[in-house]
C-alpha cells in the first residue's frame, strides 16, 4: 500500500499546465497568505524554477515554511516536489532559454551600484525579459480568436484604468485608425459602468487590469456574460479577477514586488492584436498597415481637387468686391 504522499504524488499534476489549473480551482479557498504565494508562482514560473526556497520566500515576502505549507496545501509532498514541476517545464522550453536567463542575471548583476545610469540598464534588461516571456506565453490560437473578434464586432468596448490606462488608450487609436467603431469606458464623469451596459452580442469588451486590479474594470468585466457580450482580457495571471470570464486570456506575468512596473510586454501585445486585426481587414497576403493621423490628413489633402487658375482669378475679383 501506498503512504499518504505517495498518493499525493500520483493524484497531483506532474505538468505545468496542471499545476496552474490546480493553483486556479483552489484559490478562491486559500488562505490571503497562500493567495500571495500562489499568484506570484504564478507569475514567476522560470524563477521557481531556478531559485532556492530561501531567495523565492524572500521575493514573495514570506516564511520558507509557507512555501512547504502552500506545495502540501496542493497534495504535494513539499517544496521541492512542487518546484520540479517547475523545472521540468523550464527543460521542455525554447533551446537557449537558460542561457538567456542566465545571460539576463550576470547583466543584472552589473548594474549594482552604477547610479541612474545602471538604473536605466536594469529596467532595459528587465523589459527584455519580459518580452522574451511574452513571446513565449502567446500562442497563435489566442491572438487569431482574438484578431477575429475585433474584426467582426460592431463595437468594441475598451476599459483599462489607472496604469492599464496608456494601454486602453492606445488600443483605441490603433483600432480607430482602421476605422473600427470604439468605445473607450474611461472614468470620466463617473459612467462608464452605464455605458457598459449598452454592450451586446455583437459587440465585444477588451478589459486590461492588472494587480491591484482597478475594481471599475472588474465590475465591467463581470457585465460581459450577463450581456452575452466575448470578453478579451489582458491581464497578470490566470488567477485574475478578469480570467474567469475571458473568451480570450492573455496573462502578461509581471513581479508584483517591484517598484517600477514596465509597460514594454502589454504595449507589445496591444500593438500586436491590432496588428492581427489590420491583417483581416487587409487580406491579400501584403504586410498589414494601421495608418496614422497625420497620414490621413496627408492623403486627404492629396486628393482634394486643386482650383484652377480661372477659378483663383474669381475668388480674388470676388473678395475685391466684397
Amino acid at each position: 500500500m501506498p503512504d499518504g504522499k505517495t498518493r499525493a504524488k500520483q493524484s497531483t499534476p506532474r505538468s505545468y499546465e496542471g499545476v496552474v489549473d490546480l493553483i486556479t480551482r483552489e484559490y478562491p479557498g486559500l488562505s490571503a497568505g497562500s493567495q500571495q504565494i500562489a499568484r506570484f508562482f504564478t507569475q514567476n514560473p522560470t524563477l521557481i524554477a531556478l531559485e532556492s526556497i530561501n531567495a523565492i520566500a524572500e521575493k514573495c515576502g514570506v516564511h520558507p515554511s509557507s512555501l512547504v505549507r502552500f506545495a502540501q496545501t496542493l497534495g504535494y509532498a513539499g517544496f521541492k516536489d512542487l518546484q520540479g514541476v517547475f523545472q521540468t517545464r523550464l527543460a521542455t522550453a525554447a533551446p537557449g532559454f537558460r542561457e538567456r536567463i542566465s545571460a539576463l542575471e550576470q547583466e543584472l548583476s552589473r548594474t549594482a551600484g552604477q547610479g541612474s545610469k545602471g538604473l536605466i540598464r536594469d529596467l532595459v534588461v528587465r523589459d527584455i525579459a519580459a518580452l522574451q516571456g511574452l513571446m513565449d506565453s502567446v500562442g497563435e490560437a489566442a491572438l487569431e480568436s482574438a484578431a477575429r473578434l475585433l474584426t467582426a464586432a460592431d463595437t468594441i468596448y475598451i476599459a483599462g484604468q489607472l496604469r492599464s490606462e496608456p494601454l486602453a488608450g492606445l488600443l483605441r487609436y490603433l483600432l480607430t485608425m482602421l476605422h473600427r467603431r470604439v468605445m473607450l469606458l474611461d472614468p470620466a464623469g463617473g459612467l462608464a459602468p452605464e455605458m457598459a451596459r449598452t454592450m451586446g452580442r455583437g459587440d465585444v469588451l477588451v478589459a486590461i487590469a492588472f494587480r491591484h486590479y482597478a475594481k471599475e474594470v472588474v465590475s465591467i468585466a463581470e457585465l460581459a456574460p450577463e450581456t452575452g457580450t466575448p470578453l478579451i482580457a489582458i491581464t497578470d495571471s490566470a488567477l485574475s479577477p478578469l480570467a474567469k470570464n475571458a473568451q480570450v486570456l492573455f496573462t502578461v506575468p509581471e513581479d508584483e514586488y517591484s517598484f517600477s512596473r514596465s509597460l514594454a510586454a502589454p504595449i507589445c501585445l496591444i500593438q500586436c492584436l491590432a496588428t492581427a486585426t489590420a491583417a483581416h481587414l487587409q487580406p491579400g497576403g501584403t504586410m498589414p498597415h494601421i495608418p496614422s493621423v497625420t497620414e490621413i490628413a496627408r492623403n486627404q489633402k492629396a486628393r482634394l481637387p486643386r482650383p484652377s487658375t480661372g477659378s483663383k482669378m474669381e475668388a480674388a475679383f470676388q473678395g475685391l468686391k466684397k
